[in-house]
């Protein structure tokens, strides 16, 4: 039986902390595991689940410059070195799928449950580090918020003085457009085209508004991004659209728009990666690759919207084709999952080997969760509300700057196209 193929590789060198040495070999991530594989030997040096890492950092020690460090439970720490492209592409890609592997934890719950009631973590201990970094995004992006927020009061104060200068060019094109000598106001013909200028940038307005819906957003997945045969993978977002895909760096600024009807191919190279390219006559084409521990999401619109366009790879069906677990996970685990959901489902007792008798007993007595630690769990989540009340309270002001933004630009932008006609005519 054939382990997961890895959804990347990369070369490098791993520290043999008991032979004191570098052994060079090839990193690999799974669906739910992080491997390092000897070239030499072939033999797996490192073998660790992505539930099972405390912490990734870049680091520089006295052995080698530029490493790589994973912090396992237990406190065991993996150097990793002379990782090629270079070890912030490799940072990037495992950070996005432990993270995301922390927020989405389903897939790791089914395979620790085959390990058995000793080699389990405590779930509460879990729960804690999932809330700890749940914390810390919040913290983040309340940090965004809070800087959003004075950027928008910014942008208010700027209209405020836009709207103010308006109101001075109008003042002084009346002057212009009415002089002293004439003893009846307006003249009448420049009356006529202000009112059709008026008009038409109105009807301009509305055509935007209805426009906007071509805009909205179906499906948005955090991913790690490259343009063309660029390795060196940054994180980023990927955005589909009614009418459009759009590329976004981690600051939310654009990279890349795809209308619909410039995408000339979207290929699978695997569940979690694609390449979305744009083709051009007489110049290079345009190709950004995506990868995502949450693609699947995304793909389900993409097959939908850009079915005949869609091309899957060879890999992608090799991927497919293996199982979503190692074989070391599958041992013992089809028996004692199949037990357990007949149990979830009836309340007739089920006759169980005895072999496993002793096994299934210390799963079902064993404390989910401490009082010490539902103790510590819902201090966090105290603090976690507070947090989320602040961000909505500071997002519903936002709401309401926007729409007052909103209409002044509109304003704004009705003014000026009028008031550039008026001044095309007076010259």
């Amino acid at each position: 039986m054939s382990r997961d193929i890895p959804i990347h590789s990369w070369p490098g060198s791993y520290y043999i902390n008991s032979e004191k040495r570098w052994e060079s070999g090839t990193l690999s991530l799974t669906r739910t595991t992080v491997r390092f594989t000897s070239d030499h030997s072939k033999d797996t040096l490192a073998s660790f689940r992505l539930s099972k890492i405390m912490e990734i950092k870049m680091e520089s020690s006295s052995f080698i410059f530029s490493t790589l460090t994973v912090l396992e439970e237990g406190n065991v720490k993996h150097w990793f070195g002379s990782l090629k492209p270079n070890r912030v592409v490799v940072y990037n890609v495992l950070e996005h799928f432990w993270r995301e592997r922390l927020l989405s934890p389903t897939a790791e719950a089914q395979g620790a449950e085959a390990q058995g009631a000793e080699s389990q973590p405590s779930k509460g201990r879990e729960l804690i580090n999932l809330v700890a970094g749940a914390q810390r995004r919040l913290e983040d992006t309340g940090r965004v918020l809070s800087h959003q927020g004075e950027q928008f009061d910014n942008m208010m104060q700027g209209l405020e003085k836009i709207d103010s200068d308006l109101g001075v060019a109008d003042k002084l094109l009346s002057e212009l457009e009415s002089p002293s000598w004439w003893p009846f106001g307006k003249l009448p013909w420049r009356a006529q085209q202000e009112a059709k200028a008026e008009d038409a940038a109105r009807a301009a307005a509305a055509a935007a508004g209805r426009g906007s819906g071509r805009n909205k957003v179906i499906a948005s997945v955090p991913a790690v991004v490259s343009k063309g045969g660029d390795s060196n993978l940054k994180p980023g977002c990927l955005l589909v659209m009614v009418s459009s895909l759009e590329v976004r760096d981690t600051n939310y600024q654009l990279l890349h728009h795809f209308e619909r009807n410039e995408v000339d191919e979207i290929r699978v190279h695997n569940p979690y990666e694609i390449s979305v390219r744009q083709r051009f006559i007489g110049k290079p084409d345009i190709c950004y690759r995506l990868l995502s521990a949450k693609m699947p999401e995304a793909m389900s619109v993409l097959e939908m919207q850009y079915k005949k366009k869609v091309e899957y790879t060879s890999e992608y069906t090799a991927f497919r084709t293996t199982p979503a677990t190692s074989p070391c996970d599958r041992e013992g685990s089809f028996w004692n999952e199949g037990l357990l959901q007949r149990c979830q489902d009836t309340e007739l007792p089920v006759e169980v080997p005895a072999g496993e008798l002793s096994q299934l007993q210390v799963h079902v007595l064993q404390p989910s969760v401490s009082q010490a630690e539902a103790q510590e769990l819902k201090q966090m989540l105290m603090q976690l509300k507070n947090l989320a009340l602040e961000a909505e309270t500071e997002l519903e002001r936002q709401d309401e700057a926007l729409d007052v933004l909103t209409s002044s630009t509109d304003r704004a932008t009705m003014h000026i196209d009028k008031h550039t006609c008026r001044m095309k005519r007076l010259l």
